[in-house]
């Protein structure tokens, strides 16, 4: 970090902050709007495509950057150039990504970014270590942190082979790594797998090994319970690994798609004392500095909540922080620029994080109450989609509204109508 970012004064912020996200999805539009309330000014978007529900937003500098699609190298070559420009025009510019390989990227060159950028996220050493799941659950062994049975396989190796006789069905199969995994393109590739049976795990293992997937393949027992089951949570520590500010929510519907599984899209607001405190003993164990966010599990069956994995960045979902008043660009400022203390705050509010319709809620959430209890919230004008900035464009607001009632056909071809599956 340079000398000219440790001395900036709040001030100053306006005329010379400059945010830039990697990635034109939801998240990066969410820390826009975060970063326009709290300092007005907008947010430099980088990416490959362009996403229009982002790109023609008023609180967005979007740029479409080919380097962004052709590796790290790329892009490095381009974050140079832009960060000699943005220092030779006097700004300050702090810099984050929406996905597990931006994460990656900007921890491997954060010494070099951070001449030209505040860079936060953790060194590499520990962004690589705590990413390897099998690490993360040897962590959460050794604090007493509940997580699912697990095993894994290098798939790098020619002599492992799998003995599925060996398992109970049915069990969940994902890669260790899921940096490295998402910049893979091959037939059959699925962001998680459930797996039915024997054949079905010896033919998953075989086609990653295939398609060059050098880590593990971690195998895990399946906790039963549908998406509500499903708990998120997201902490922002200080640099001493303490957390300053956790927020989360039970999972009502995660993406059904098969490349966006597992993603999120209606968060009910939920605070639960033991995942708090336990994500709290991680953060410190380790050291973990900035924004995490855990993936975790409720288990009927002995009455735990697992964890599966931290996303050492901010998670797609990030805003439901801010819906319950924690402004997070504010956040990122304070820890590393200002160099502020932040003072210790749960942020729960009665606010629903959606990105979906409400007839996707009536079609698709199979438990009664739950719906009842979640459709109330949209009849109260409790329901707020980050996409939905009232004093944004009018182009923005059509190309929200498309993505928006887009997930009722989207959810209607991947889960259906799960009333009348009920009522059959």
């Amino acid at each position: 970090m340079t000398d000219a970012i440790r001395t900036i004064s709040e001030s100053e912020l306006p005329e010379r902050l400059v945010p830039v996200a990697l990635g034109g999805e939801i998240m990066s539009y969410s820390f826009a709007r975060c970063f326009y309330e709290a300092y007005g000014v907008k947010t430099m978007v980088l990416s490959a495509v362009d996403v229009r529900a982002t790109s023609s937003s008023r609180l967005t500098d979007y740029r479409v950057v080919p380097a962004m699609g052709q590796g790290d190298e790329a892009i490095m070559e381009y974050l140079r150039g832009l960060g000699a420009e943005l220092a030779a025009a006097g700004k300050v510019a702090i810099i984050f990504g929406s996905a597990d390989w931006h994460a990656r990227i900007l921890s491997v060159n954060k010494q070099e970014l951070s001449q030209w950028f505040a860079v936060p996220y953790n060194d590499f050493e520990l962004l690589d270590e705590i990413t390897q799941k099998e690490r993360f659950y040897e962590i959460c062994e050794e604090l007493g942190i509940d997580y699912p049975k697990t095993w894994s396989f290098d798939c790098s190796d020619p002599d492992v082979r799998i003995d599925p006789s060996a398992f109970t069905y049915p069990l969940i199969a994902k890669p260790s790594n899921s940096a490295r995994y998402d910049l893979m393109d091959f037939p059959g590739k699925e962001k998680v797998y459930e797996v039915q049976g024997p054949d079905e795990l010896v033919r998953i293992f075989d086609l990653l090994r295939d398609a060059g997937y050098d880590r593990e393949l971690v195998v895990q027992d399946f906790i039963p319970g549908d998406d509500a089951a499903i708990r998120s949570l997201t902490t922002f520590s200080d640099a001493s690994g303490e957390v300053r500010v956790v927020s989360g929510g039970q999972v009502v519907l995660q993406d059904h798609s098969p490349a966006r599984i597992g993603n999120p899209m209606c968060i009910l607001p939920e605070r639960v004392e033991p995942i708090i405190e336990a994500a709290k003993r991680f953060c410190r164990h380790v050291g973990y500095r900035g924004f995490g966010n855990f993936d975790i599990k409720y288990d009927e069956r002995d009455g735990k909540y697992k964890f599966f994995e931290i996303n050492t960045r901010p998670g797609r979902n990030t805003y439901y922080v801010a819906q319950g008043g924690a402004n997070i660009a504010k956040l990122l400022v304070d820890e590393y620029i200002l160099g502020r203390e932040i003072p210790y705050q749960e942020a729960y509010g009665d606010v629903l994080y959606t990105c979906v319709p409400a007839r996707v809620i009536k079609t698709s959430v199979p438990d009664p109450e739950l719906r009842r209890r979640v459709l109330a919230m949209y009849r109260a004008g409790k329901a707020d989609y980050p996409y939905n900035w009232k004093g944004d464009t009018l182009a923005h607001k059509l190309w929200s509204t498309i993505t928006y009632f887009h997930q009722i056909e989207k959810f209607k071809r991947y889960v259906g109508d799960v009333r009348r599956e009920k009522a059959h």
